[in-house]
């Protein structure tokens, strides 16, 4: 995989340079709430602008159903980008329009321009491979050399992400060399004891990962609303919490395999639960009561794992030495429901480990909540491209990057 330090040395003075970042941010209207995205991919911005290149960035917001859609608009990520480079990037009102073609056909040498929503155009996700390389091919004809930086876009076969790098000389952004050299961190001869912390709504969206760790992770600490299926798999009631009972047969033999294997399977011992899920808008009071995780009254909801769990799962992380986080421990957003998740943040702070925030809801929670990013060894911009990695499964956007 070419590095963007070998493609600058090779020289891109003058030449126009694709950029596949993630810009995938969180947005209040047209405030955008959460730029960690946008900060990671100045690094590799910079780098091309500072050797003379004309930078074409490209990304992605949201779902949009590949047409044009105000509220799915990149024209607030190009001020943020400006305000971060110091300088005016130009945006372009299209993907591969008539707009798309001037902003980049007058850009200067060191000059920047941030393109509309890729998935403005319905070939940038289409499953058809005519119509996404079409997409594709307009894309190439805005460029000269293509840089992938999006590592929160490279589990998807993507026009921009999978397509476009076969169509022009190609080499991996400096936050995509990052987090691979992270992932490898924890994939290959990994420091012990390794423990992995997982939570989230959905068991199903981690069962994969859970499946390649087994044999590799010392401990699994389970926690937020997929923490409910593995406490009904073991026979507890879980009143009117999150359950996908549908998965108790294979988290129980997930357990077993865990037994069976020497790993040890830590799941909440109380939680914080509530008669109805709380308004996270207004943050209204919403009378939390703990009770214990394997008697949850059949009328209250679990929304956090409770003070004891806490206290376990730090103390399981207290002498880690690598430690992978994706998942928040409960409804973190809301004031009752989120000292769980504060809780394994500062467990991850205090651990002498080797941390990793596996981005996502866990990125996005250890900002709102006041963390010192500085303070994590690493925080990923891809929750699910990370996940996918520790699956060892084949990541497209990375593949296409293969010399």
């Amino acid at each position: 995989m070419k590095t963007i330090d070998e493609l600058v040395t090779e020289g891109v003075f003058g030449k126009r340079v694709f950029v596949r970042a993630d810009l995938n941010v969180p947005l209040d209207g047209d405030t955008i709430t959460d730029d960690g995205r946008i900060r990671a991919a100045v690094p590799t911005i910079e780098k091309l602008a500072g050797a003379g290149a004309r930078v074409v960035v490209a990304s992605h917001l949201g779902r949009p159903k590949g047409a044009p859609d105000p509220q799915f608009s990149l024209a607030p990520v190009a001020r943020r980008l400006g305000e971060l480079l110091g300088t005016q990037v130009a945006f372009a009102a299209d993907t591969v329009g008539d707009s798309a073609k001037a902003t980049v056909g007058g850009l200067a040498d060191g000059e920047v321009t941030l393109l509309e929503n890729l998935r403005f155009n319905a070939g940038e996700t289409s499953k058809g491979d005519g119509e996404r390389g079409a997409f594709a091919d307009q894309l190439a004809a805005l460029a000269d050399a293509y840089v992938g930086d999006g590592f929160g876009a490279v589990h998807r076969k993507h026009a921009s992400v999978y397509d476009l790098p076969a169509r022009l000389p190609h080499a991996a952004g400096y936050l995509i060399a990052t987090e691979v050299g992270v992932l490898k961190k924890l994939t290959e001869h990994v420091k012990r004891p390794y423990a992995v912390v997982l939570g989230g709504a959905k068991v199903s969206d981690k069962l994969g990962v859970i499946d390649h760790l087994l044999g590799k992770a010392d401990r699994l600490l389970i926690g937020g609303g997929m923490a409910y299926t593995f406490l009904a798999a073991q026979g507890h009631e879980v009143g009117k919490s999150l359950l996908q009972e549908d998965q108790i047969p294979a988290v129980k033999g997930y357990m077993e395999r865990a037994e069976q294997l020497g790993v040890e399977f830590v799941l909440p011992i109380d939680v914080v639960a509530a008669a109805d899920f709380p308004d996270l808008k207004t943050k209204a009071p919403a009378n939390p009561t703990v009770v214990a995780a394997d008697a949850i009254p059949a009328d209250l909801e679990g929304l956090d794992i409770g003070p004891e769990s806490r206290k376990l799962y730090a103390a399981k992380l207290a002498d880690a030495a690598t430690v992978f986080w994706n998942g928040p421990m409960g409804v973190f957003e809301h004031p009752d429901f989120a000292e769980g998740t504060k809780a394994v943040a500062q467990g991850l702070l205090d651990s002498p480990a080797f941390t990793v925030v596996g981005g996502g809801d866990s990125a996005a929670a250890v900002r709102q909540l006041g963390f010192d990013e500085n303070a994590f060894g690493h925080i990923s911009t891809g929750g699910g491209a990370s996940l996918e990695y520790l699956e060892g499964k084949t990541l497209p956007g990375l593949a296409a990057l293969e010399d």
